[in-house]
């Protein structure tokens, strides 16, 4: 999943995808998002949400958490140490990429 930003060529594949890469960052600005809050900001369904944020629940990038608001069950995913790390080296990878086409 890592990549070497000086090999801009090496992006991380599993947050590239634009769902997924939504998540990350909004993950990264927020400490918490439940599932209904990025759904709405990605506008996006339910079943693109479920799945994507399991592969990153699956590669250790967020964490998920079930709970109950009374009788409503309430889903919250949260950015871990990994995650951001990705999303950091996602982030020097597209910068040297940019450099890189650039000519700079």
């Amino acid at each position: 999943m890592t990549g070497d930003p000086a090999l801009p060529m090496a992006l991380d594949r599993l947050i590239h995808e634009r769902i997924r890469l939504a998540i990350v960052s909004a993950l990264a600005v927020h400490d918490s998002l439940t599932f209904t809050d990025l759904r709405t900001l990605l506008d996006t369904s339910d079943g693109n949400v479920s799945v994507h944020a399991r592969k990153l629940e699956d590669a250790g990038y967020v964490t998920c958490t079930k709970s109950f608001d009374g009788r409503v069950p309430r889903t919250e995913y949260r950015l871990t140490g990994e995650g951001r790390q990705a999303l950091e080296r996602y982030l020097a990878h597209m910068e040297a990429l940019i450099r890189r086409v650039g000519g700079a």
